[in-house]
């Protein structure tokens, strides 16, 4: 087994998983197994209480892990499956030395942060890597294991000091160190400055490590002074200084590594049993990057959602809309509107916001309103929905986004004037949607229904059916602590909004379809979970084919696309693969 520990400085948020996942892209394309462990130093067990606001968006695993955004990021570029377990927290660590310790474990010893913290580390570590991710069952190769944080942040020291012995460990010939680092470039000087770098491998070093690669995050690529200065100072060679500057879509990273002879490196210091040869998989992210440049139509998304001041909130339902537009032979622009804004009492407070709001609604092509919790700003959202359902607009709604819509249809179609959510309003005379009987309201973390569950569609003739092509049921992962009151089924269903997706046992409602219209779709599944690159989510493609208004003709084709919108892949082109067979995508049954 070899390990990859990526680790950041100077700042967090500087793209340590997008490289994390970029390093495995391009060794899984040599052919290898790829795992990944993220370690977030945090003492939460895990990430399922957080606000969006805090790390981004929560999200879910298969076995209903709720986990850190970056696992989002491994599962989309390695096409991987991972588990609850690939998300390390100090929270989970100190949880299980105290469960030991409290079974009399360590014979009466004083338990310490060194070794029992940092043995815990190690041994989670290597019996997690060898845990299989893929559909085939094979153990992997290498695991790529990034770690959260700063360099030099006190929460992370046990996990700095169990890697430093962990080299020792597992032998030099099976581990190597990847530092991510930001190369400022001041607008005063327009200078490339090197000496924060220096400073966190300075820091690095003294705390046991040393980086073998330096990946240094600039806004222009690196100029050759600064990658010999770096090289001086930093104890390592100028091809060990590899630049990562900013490119037009993520797809170039791989692409960026490998070119800079990543591979080559790796191959030679960890013994990689793999020829250096041109690779397929690589091919097929390169043609993805140049599609994405070359786009020259637009299609606009508006997301009415209550995080909307920050784009991580949605990291995945952003990427699934990229994956279906770039499918769809489209440029995607997202609209994020605060679903607050869309409200009555901001028409009063602040007019100009107001009608901003709604003029980036009206001039959208398509509607989503995605998961979310607590009440503020669900008015605003059943507003958005109302517009797309009476404009025949395209509409998806995912999650909270269904119950809101099945709320919308039921006050403004049924002519219930109090239809709500009990999340929202417990007194509702009809309340359409309703707690589930195993979600515990005094304790928070991990009991609502998480993760994949089974959805058996129930009508021939549904859209989300056809787009997923024409199957019995789809496996998803879902979220959520309520659900559809499925006693007022009927109501719904004589007036139009069809229920065509349920649970095995016919109880839950989880997706909603309402007729005569050009796609008005509500899941109670999160599906952007499992959206990949070249294989787009069905609900957010439909989306996007409705919003581009060519889902028409791609249900008459028999849910074909023309030969110019597909890939090489699918396409017979005469690019140098011809097939998606190497690629594995698992199944969506």
């Amino acid at each position: 087994m070899k390990y990859i520990l990526v680790t950041g400085g100077v700042i967090s948020g500087i793209g340590k998983g997008i490289i994390a996942s970029s390093v495995g892209t391009i060794l899984k394309s040599c052919g290898l197994h790829v795992t990944a462990i993220k370690i977030d130093p945090y003492i939460n067990i895990d990430a399922g209480t957080f606000s969006p606001y805090e790390h981004g968006e929560v999200f879910v695993l298969d076995d209903g892990g709720e986990v850190d955004l970056d696992l989002g990021n491994y599962e989309r570029f390695l096409d991987i499956r991972l588990t609850r377990d690939n998300n390390l927290t100090t929270g989970k660590i100190y949880q299980s030395v105290i469960n030991k310790e409290r079974r009399g474990d360590y014979l009466g010893k004083t338990v310490q942060v060194v070794p029992h913290i940092t043995d815990a580390i190690q041994e989670w570590v290597m019996k997690q890597a060898r845990i299989s991710v893929d559909d085939d069952g094979v153990e992997p190769q290498v695991c790529v294991i990034e770690l959260g944080g700063t360099v030099g942040d006190i929460e992370s020291m046990p996990f700095i000091e169990a890697f430093r012995q962990f080299q020792f460990k597992v032998k030099r010939e099976n581990f190597c160190n990847i530092h991510v680092s930001l190369v400022p470039q001041p607008n005063a000087t327009g200078e490339q400055k090197t000496k924060p770098t220096q400073n966190s491998v300075r820091e690095l070093r003294g705390l046991g490590l040393s980086p073998d690669l330096i990946m240094c995050r600039c806004s222009s690529p690196l100029e050759t002074s600064a990658k010999e200065k770096i090289s001086m100072f930093c104890h390592v060679e100028p091809t060990q200084v590899i630049c990562v500057h900013d490119v037009s879509s993520v797809y170039r990273v791989p692409l960026l590594l490998e070119d800079q002879g990543v591979v080559s490196y790796f191959c030679e210091r960890l013994s990689l049993p793999i020829d250096v040869k041109p690779r397929k998989m690589l091919t097929k992210w390169k043609e993805m990057a140049d599609r994405s440049a070359r786009l020259l139509e637009h299609v606009s998304i508006a997301l009415v959602g209550k995080y909307t001041k920050l784009s991580d909130s949605y990291t995945s339902v952003v990427k699934a809309l990229e994956h279906s537009a770039l499918a769809v032979n489209h440029k995607l622009e997202v609209k994020y509107i605060d679903s607050a804004d869309l409200e009555t009492t901001t028409q009063q407070a602040d007019p100009v916001k107001y009608h901003e709001a709604w003029q980036k609604l009206c001039s959208s092509h398509g509607v989503l309103v995605p998961g979310g919790f607590g009440v503020r700003g669900t008015e605003g959202k059943m507003h958005a929905i109302n517009w797309a359902r009476k404009q025949n607009k395209p509409f998806l709604g995912v999650c909270l986004g269904m119950q809101l819509a099945v709320c919308e249809f039921a006050r403004n179609v049924l002519g219930w004037e109090d239809a709500n959510s009990t999340e929202f309003n417990p007194e509702s005379t009809h309340p359409v949607v309703i707690d589930m009987p195993e979600h515990n309201p005094g304790e928070m973390g991990g009991t609502m229904r998480l993760g994949k569950r089974r959805t058996i569609f129930k009508s021939s003739t549904s859209v989300l059916r056809k787009l997923y092509g024409g199957v019995e049921f789809v496996d998803e992962r879902h979220r959520h602590r309520f659900e559809v009151n499925p006693e007022l089924k009927q109501h719904f269903e004589q007036k139009g909004l069809r229920f065509v997706g349920e649970d095995v046992e016919g109880e839950r409602m989880e997706i909603i379809e309402l007729d005569d219209h050009c796609y008005f779709v509500g899941v109670q599944y999160h599906p952007e979970f499992t959206s990949r690159p070249i294989k787009p989510s069905p609900p957010y493609f439909g989306l996007l084919l409705a919003a581009a208004g060519k889902l028409p003709g791609y249900l008459a084709k028999g849910c074909r696309l023309s030969p110019r919108d597909t890939y090489s892949g699918s396409s017979g082109s005469s690019s140098p693969e011809a097939d998606l067979s190497e690629l594995k995508f698992p199944s969506l049954s």
